[in-house]
């Protein structure tokens, strides 16, 4: 079945202007960062969908883990408890995926209402689908299998095309390592700020790659007057707040507050001076004793 689904119609002066361009860097930790033709820049963050993979993962472990003794054998797949097994396993998988894309889309629709407030036209987005081709080890393979760069590239472009903005994809080759004030090439930052040893020029490496992004040609490099305009207001935003403890600290996202893990009736009131239990007595009295003394 295919349906018809109109463009976004905007008041006069008030829509997207195809002169104005914006860069989009893709990424795991900012799925989205975004650097604007006027000093603006966005940033949404991921690390409420890494959680979620990292949670989800543990779960599946821990419940493969828990059925490994009582596995059916070689004949009996098909029997009542496997099918049980097998039915909350696809149950929790879709769960899991459901949120992630759910998330995704929240990511992309924050980038395309940014961009139509600051009335883009054009947005050059770095493709960096090459680096699926190189094996990078087992964990960080892990990594780059649940990043799903197609499926951001997707729906960036089909909410973007619905508000009339262009999508166009550019070679992000070089641009998280390269300076935007120097053009010289700098070492790879161990956190997120990018620091330039030759200019002592410093940034968001996220949001220098973009501004890079944005003055490059789609199927080829920079173009001959480029002049990158560097994020001076960033605004900031987080993809997946619908997910588990996606407002608290880095701990275990699905684990209760401390508050709530302790005991459900109200606390024992304490006892009367003089009036401890024998085995409150015995271990006050051991605490009090003197080395050497028994």
């Amino acid at each position: 079945m295919t349906a018809e689904v109109p463009v976004v119609v905007y008041p006069p002066g008030e829509g997207p202007d195809p002169g104005r361009v914006a860069g989009v860097d893709l990424g795991i930790i900012h799925p989205y960062a975004v650097a604007g033709p006027d000093g603006e820049g966005l940033l949404v963050s991921g690390r409420a969908i890494r959680a979620e993979h990292r949670m989800h993962l543990a779960d599946t472990k821990a419940r493969r883990r828990a059925v490994a003794r009582r596995a059916p054998k070689p004949g009996e797949k098909g029997s009542r408890r496997w099918r049980k097994y097998r039915r909350r396993a696809r149950l929790v998988e879709g769960r899991h995926q459901r949120r992630v894309r759910q998330a995704q889309h929240e990511a992309g629709r924050t980038v395309v209402s940014w961009a139509v407030r600051q009335r883009v036209g054009v947005l050059h987005v770095g493709d960096p689908r090459g680096v699926l081709d190189l094996p990078a080890g087992r964990r960080h393979n892990l990594r780059l299998r649940q990043w799903q760069i197609g499926r951001l590239l997707q729906v960036l472009t089909d909410k973007a095309t619905l508000a009339g903005i262009a999508v166009r994809l550019v070679d992000e080759r070089g641009t998280s390592s390269t300076c935007a004030a120097c053009h010289r090439r700098v070492p790879k930052p161990r956190g997120r700020t990018l620091s330039c040893p030759h200019c002592r020029f410093s940034g968001h490496r996220d949001l220098v790659a973009a501004a890079s992004i944005a003055t490059r040609t789609p199927g080829g490099g920079p173009t001959a007057v480029a002049t990158v305009v560097l994020p001076e207001v960033v605004t900031h935003r987080r993809a997946g707040r619908h997910l588990p403890g996606a407002g608290r600290s880095r701990r275990d996202p699905r684990r209760p507050p401390r508050a709530a893990r302790g005991s459900v009736g109200p606390r024992r009131p304490a006892p009367p001076p003089g009036g401890e239990s024998l085995a409150q007595q015995a271990r006050i009295h051991n605490t009090h004793r003197k080395p050497g003394e028994r």
